[in-house]
């Protein structure tokens, strides 16, 4: 059994409960969701209970604290469910992904895009971070109490038929902003997929999106992209910044997303109800990035 190292999950408050799930049996946990890959020969220890990061039809994405070990999927037989509501109402778990887009990337594979193919003068996110959304968590944590019809709208992208929000004039021009996708409605396709699972309101959701949204840009993270476009920037080094400009620890709460050898996205795994930045990091859990470089696109094809 030495080559056995069990997952051990982090204490948790009992808000936690309704995306818990008691191990009852020593499954491996795998690395991917094919199950191919098992590093370190990883297994579950039974009687222990996992956070659910992620739910699929037979597999669970479980959060795990054991040093560096990224989480893992395990088989949801392996489990003994507790019992969970559906999502017809808001979620009272504080765990949130902010998950901003390097914009220039995103069009890169995206050209056809209204917000891609506009030839407008310099604009926010040519330079830094647009903001994609605020997703509470687990992922499956999604159309908190949306009606069937918004919910066709919104699956099948027309987001231009969704309800038009509640927005404050000054959150629609600061979202305008630093959301590139505004013009084809991402706003309103976030707010009914994720918003509305947050327990705030519209302007509210996106006044907290924006705010740390522009916290990372104006961060020494914001500025090593901007200052390296065109360049490759490795993911060490925008750890070392998110720890420099949050807090030691941060950068474990930061997920590198690649596509093609660009950069795309930056996941940030935040927890907790606190208005300052760095103390929502702390309550963040800790995850690992696959993509380990890449490259800063600059704007254009």
């Amino acid at each position: 059994m030495k080559n056995i190292i069990f997952l051990i999950l982090i204490s948790l408050s009992s808000l936690w409960a309704k995306n818990m799930a008691e191990a009852i049996t020593s499954c491996n946990a795998y690395n991917n969701m094919k199950h191919s890959k098992n590093r370190d020969n990883l297994k579950i220890e039974v009687g222990k209970s996992y956070f659910i990061l992620e739910k699929r039809d037979k597999q669970f994405y479980i959060q795990t604290e054991y040093k560096n070990v990224p989480n893992r999927w395990v088989d949801k037989n392996c489990f003994k469910i507790s019992t969970t509501k559906k999502n017809n109402s808001k979620s009272t778990n504080t765990q949130q992904l902010l998950a901003l887009s390097w914009q220039n990337a995103f069009c890169e594979t995206h050209r056809n895009k209204r917000e891609c193919k506009k030839n407008a003068p310099k604009r926010y996110t040519d330079t830094a971070f647009g903001l994609h959304g605020l997703w509470p968590q687990p992922r499956s944590n999604i159309y908190c109490s949306v009606s069937a019809k918004d919910k066709k709208f919104d699956k099948n992208h027309q987001w231009n038929r969704l309800p038009k929000l509640n927005l404050s004039p000054s959150t629609i021009k600061e979202l305008k902003e630093v959301m590139a996708g505004y013009d084809s409605n991402l706003h309103r396709h976030e707010w009914i997929k994720h918003g509305t699972c947050s327990n705030l309101s519209a302007d509210e959701y996106y006044k907290k999106a924006i705010s740390l949204t522009k916290s990372i840009n104006n961060s020494q993270v914001g500025q090593l992209f901007k200052k390296n476009i065109g360049k490759v920037i490795k993911l060490k080094d925008i750890q070392f910044k998110m720890n420099r400009s949050f807090g030691i620890g941060s950068g474990k709460r930061l997920e590198l997303r690649c596509r093609g050898g660009l950069i795309t996205e930056l996941w940030i795994h935040i927890g907790g109800n606190s208005n300052k930045f760095e103390e929502l990091l702390k309550s963040g859990i800790i995850v690992s990035s696959r993509c380990k470089q890449g490259k800063v696109d600059r704007v254009g094809f």
